[in-house]
């Protein structure tokens, strides 16, 4: 397993979240996001979104075994894959897109940008060995 591509995706990742939710959510002020998903898209809701990134950050600079972090990693992506295939299929774009270009914008990538990490970090967790205890 190459290092430096484990370590350059989870900075990847940990920009994807600090910068997505950021820019997206105009630093926490679009209440369009919100409102179009108040449980997992609420202020707190984006605020842990951030908080995941800093995790993936902090990740990379880590020289020892990190396999079950990154497992965790692949299963968070996976909670918010999940989410967003249900909200994608119940609700419509258009109306979003039309109240606010930034929070349509949003719902119409973060899934699949979550989808792309969580594959990224289910193949680096596979791909790990665990060290045996000396």
């Amino acid at each position: 397993m190459n290092r430096n591509l484990v370590k350059n995706g989870l900075i990847a990742a940990a920009f994807m979240n600090i910068g997505g939710v950021l820019v997206f959510s105009r630093v926490f002020t679009n209440v369009a996001i919100n409102n179009a998903d108040p449980i997992v898209m609420s202020n707190f809701g984006l605020l842990m979104i951030v908080v995941w990134g800093l995790t993936y950050l902090g990740t990379a600079f880590i020289q020892s075994n990190i396999k079950w972090l990154i497992g965790a990693f692949a299963i968070e992506k996976l909670v918010y894959v999940v989410a967003w295939v249900r909200w994608i299929s119940e609700n419509s774009l258009a109306p979003l897109y039309s109240q606010d270009v930034f929070a349509g914008a949003f719902y119409s990538i973060y899934g699949l940008n979550d989808l792309v990490f969580m594959l990224f970090f289910a193949w680096v967790f596979l791909s790990q060995h665990t060290e045996s205890p000396a």
